[in-house]
């Protein structure tokens, strides 16, 4: 099975939907997607990832299938560096890499900021189990039942899926099929808006199954068309550039 996570395009946040270039973004990427066999396409609750998924669906008179647990994941954390809440997934690297606990695929979750973490289903990892949840039950709606650390192939099968959702949620998903900290990913990778990340399943041995990532962020699509990268999801290049966001 061919997973094909995508991030929604360049976002306007204050309506919950896209910028003019994230629709520019969103066409170019109907335009890779719609030359693909794709078996199923599922979508968050949000309208970023709404919108950006509507020009595929359109163009090809599919559906997608709402899953609310593909909503950002916004569990609201105290980020040690100021007053208030904050989005779990944004630390500085000062604060965040002096944690060893953070490098561990389970023991991150024990940080006490993380277990005082609020969001609708408890603390960061409360919520975290709630997102991998969904998650397993999708992939073995497709044949792919998780056993330990990795899946049962019930049904074995060449099939694309497709999930249109968000960048701290895609690193929750890759965190659980790959088995690495959350933390690490959110703060060490940088999926642009309308990026592709492709995971395939290997069956070396029958009825055993692994996930393997193929490509990461991959915005060809974009490039292709002469379009530039969104710099939303990246912070400054140098600090005195002062046109880039720093925080």
């Amino acid at each position: 099975m061919r997973l094909m996570i995508i991030r929604h395009g360049d976002p306007d946040y204050s309506i919950d939907s896209l910028t003019p270039k994230g629709w520019r973004e969103a066409k170019l990427l109907a335009d890779r997607l719609c030359r693909m066999d794709i078996k199923k396409f599922y979508v968050s609750p949000l309208g970023r990832a709404k919108d950006t998924a509507s020009f595929t669906l359109e163009r090809l008179g599919r559906k997608a299938c709402e899953k609310k647990w593909m909503r950002e994941f916004d569990v609201q954390i105290d980020r040690p560096d100021i007053e208030g809440k904050s989005i779990v997934w944004d630390w500085l690297p000062a604060d965040w890499t002096n944690i060893r606990d953070f490098y561990d695929k389970d023991a991150w979750r024990s940080y006490p900021v993380l277990r005082q973490g609020v969001s609708e289903h408890g603390d960061a990892g409360a919520e975290y189990d709630w997102v991998i949840e969904g998650f397993d039950k999708l992939l073995a709606e497709h044949g792919y039942r998780r056993s330990g650390q990795i899946y049962q192939a019930e049904n074995a099968n060449d099939d694309t899926i497709v999930l249109f959702c968000h960048f701290g949620l895609e690193c929750v998903l890759l965190s659980h099929l790959l088995g690495i900290s959350p933390m690490v990913l959110w703060h060490g990778f940088c999926a642009a808006p309308t990026s592709v990340t492709t995971l395939y399943t290997e069956e070396r041995r029958q009825g055993t199954a692994s996930f393997r990532m193929a490509s990461f962020g991959d915005i060809s699509h974009l490039y292709a068309a002469g379009e530039k990268p969104a710099f939303a999801a990246r912070f400054c290049e140098c600090f005195d550039h002062t046109e880039e966001r720093h925080d």
